[in-house]
């Protein structure tokens, strides 16, 4: 009986399995979704009566993970790089003279792909099995996040192929169909919309709980491998290979053998975008030939033989309905319009920043206008133009107000910028911007300190600074609308434990003008305590690399206020640490040394590159002089890079400089 059962399974599996490759790869389906879902009923029944025969290729088993409260890092070996991106058809033919350059007389071959909007994924097989996902992260390493790869029914849980052990990697993405299903449903269960299918992906990788993910129907497309048997030495021809291995890849991809032919198919897509099934930003230029590709190497951020030709921003017309003034932590006001809500770029808009006073005169923007949006970046919505002719006839000018709208002080011009800020220390709406930023994940990390509570405790009159949070209680905060007991104390954990927190996100949490968390770090390591922060001159914060006038300008004008002085008092006795506490010396390549970083690092942004350097002993500057060591140089490295080879100034790129972090021992 047991051998009859594992003969139905068996067979159960291959039959969905075959329907799942008809459907994603072949898209030639031939049966319904009742069709299928019956069969995966049946399988499901069975394995539960005979849980030893169920195989790890069921489809059944798409769904199996348990909640993760976090995931697992996945290390990618070679980095996942990012494409070099190009707006023009100058862009493009710059490009195409580079390749031609560089691989003088050569035959030539390109390949164009869609440029998918959604989430990069690697998957990794072993013997044909799955065995492995994982997010692209910063290049270098990404997330594990199998449990949750494994619900996309178009990633196949073992290959049609047997006996390979590869990694393919690829474009999550959902269906326009599908993200507008499923933000039906979420209106309907009173949550709040995505704004578009790539956030909807992104959002869905992170979920914690597979079974929450599966109902997102999430898609792959395959565009790379690497495997440890003999490959096509064609890029186009390993996409179609893909097929035979039962990876889903995007069907408009073309072989193209000049630049004309690459304009023709960026034309045509650029057509045709609006009505593809899913959302694209552009296209994806390669060399064919991978024996070429390999020889022309990468930058630390880019492969040298891609490139991204994007599509002119989206634009929309609609109406200003109105402007509104928005008050910042540091007292900026900025203008912000509120308009007749319009679709662009696959989101709805609703508001747009008008940046500054400057910005709306020069464009002369005003209520009532109907204005051009457009998404820069086909990211963030921002006014291009006012259509002039379409202008109400009693349009007034806009008039930036002489007093906060928030407190009604006086405002006043920062004679070195654009900005307009109210300094009214009392302001209420500055006061909800500190608190936001105080709690905020790279300052303190409050737990359990949002917007709608920060709301509840300014208007209440319950906080006036920052240092109040530390008076609040059980009673205090089970008494706010929509906060009950357990939500109070998961917040009075968050204050107890930023009350270790060390002194340099102490001071960045603060909120200082111009001083990000680099240079909180440099504050506090330069200064020990905040006494001898407090009795620095200008002159003194000038000295210090990386601290230009403005800075210590800013930092010491914040040191001398009576309102600040007090609030320090009142977070000394909360039981803030108000010191720095140094570490043991470290032995590292980097000690000791005046180390400057320009260009783009692939693996780490700049803040946390700088991070790494002074927790390994060394020291970061701005500016490259005489007193620089060593200039850590990544991709678009530019004037800093030049004056470095001109001083004669040690210069590494980015996998020197993670190789020593590597042997260091901080990576």
């Amino acid at each position: 009986m047991a051998s009859n059962e594992a003969e139905r399974i068996a067979a159960l599996v291959v039959e969905l399995n075959e329907h799942n490759y008809r459907y994603y790869v072949l898209a030639e389906p031939n049966i319904g979704d009742q069709e299928y879902d019956e069969l995966l009923n049946k399988l499901a029944v069975l394995e539960e009566n005979h849980a030893d025969l169920r195989q790890a290729d069921s489809p059944t088993q798409r769904v199996g993970g348990e909640p993760t409260n976090e995931f697992p890092t996945a290390i990618h070996s070679p980095p996942m790089l990012s494409l070099d991106n190009s707006y023009s058809r100058d862009d493009l033919a710059a490009f195409d003279k580079r390749v031609r350059e560089q691989l003088e007389g050569e035959s030539l071959t390109y390949v164009c792909e869609l440029k998918i909007d959604g989430v990069a994924l690697s998957l990794r097989y072993v013997d044909s099995v799955l065995v492995a996902a994982a997010t692209r992260g910063n290049g270098m390493e990404g997330d594990e996040i199998t449990s949750n790869a494994r619900t996309i029914r178009s990633i196949p849980l073992r290959l049609r192929k047997e006996g390979l052990n590869c990694e393919v990697r690829g474009e999550v993405y959902m269906e326009l169909g599908d993200f507008n299903q499923t933000n039906e449903g979420r209106k309907l269960q009173g949550k709040t919309v995505f704004a578009n299918p790539r956030n909807a992906t992104a959002g869905a990788l992170k979920l914690q709980d597979p079974k929450m993910l599966a109902d997102r129907k999430l898609r792959f497309f395959g565009y790379w491998v690497h495997a440890d048997t003999a490959l096509p030495p064609a890029h186009f021809d390993r996409l179609a290979l893909f097929r035979q291995w039962g990876v889903p890849t995007n069907t408009y991809t073309e072989r193209c053998a000049n630049l004309n032919d690459l304009f023709r198919f960026f034309e045509r897509f650029e057509d045709e975008r609006d009505r593809l099934p899913y959302e694209i930003d552009g296209i994806v230029v390669k060399v064919d030939s991978t024996d070429q590709q390999q020889r022309m190497g990468s930058t630390a951020k880019s492969p040298r033989s891609a490139i991204a030709l994007k599509f002119k921003a989206k634009r929309a017309t609609t109406k200003i309905v109105d402007i509104q003034l928005q008050v910042g932590r540091t007292g900026t006001i900025t203008p912000v319009a509120i308009l007749q809500p319009v679709l662009l770029g696959g989101s709805t808009i609703r508001r747009a920043t008008l940046h500054n006073e400057d910005e709306i005169k020069r464009k002369d923007i005003r209520t009532d206008d109907m204005v051009v949006l457009e998404k820069g970046g086909d990211v963030i919505p921002k006014v291009v133009s006012v259509e002039l002719d379409q202008r109400p006839v009693e349009s007034e000018l806009f008039v930036f107000p002489s007093t906060c709208p928030a407190c009604g002080a006086e405002v006043v011009r920062d004679p070195d910028e654009a900005a307009i800020r109210c300094e009214n220390p009392a302001c209420t709406a500055q006061l909800k911007r500190r608190l936001q930023h105080f709690a905020a994940r790279n300052a303190l990390d409050i737990d359990g300190l949002g917007p709608a509570v920060i709301e509840q405790l300014v208007e209440r009159k319950l906080v006036h600074d920052v240092s109040d949070l530390y008076e609040l209680d059980l009673a205090t905060l089970t008494d706010l609308e929509h906060f009950g007991e357990k939500s109070a104390r998961n917040l009075l954990a968050g204050l107890g434990s930023s009350r270790d927190k060390p002194f340099d996100r102490v001071l960045f949490a603060l909120g200082i003008r111009h001083v990000g968390s680099t240079v909180a770090r440099t504050l506090a390591s330069k200064f020990l305590n905040l006494e001898a922060l407090k009795a620095a001159s200008v002159e003194e914060l000038e000295d210090i690399d990386q601290i230009g006038p403005t800075i210590a300008r800013t930092t010491h004008g914040f040191f001398t206020t009576t309102e600040t002085v007090a609030l320090l008092e009142k977070l000394r006795a909360a039981g803030l640490r108000l010191e720095h506490e140094p570490t043991e010396p470290v032995d590292s390549y980097f000690s000791d040394k005046m180390i400057v970083l320009t260009g783009t690092l692939a693996a780490y942004s700049r803040s946390d590159a700088g991070t790494l350097i002074q927790e390994l002993g060394g020291r970061i500057a701005s500016s490259v002089g005489f007193k620089t060591d060593l200039v850590v140089a990544g991709d678009g490295a530019g004037s800093k890079l030049d004056k470095a080879k001109k001083l004669g100034i040690p210069v590494i790129v980015e996998d020197e400089f993670v190789e020593y972090l590597r042997q260091s021992g901080a990576i």
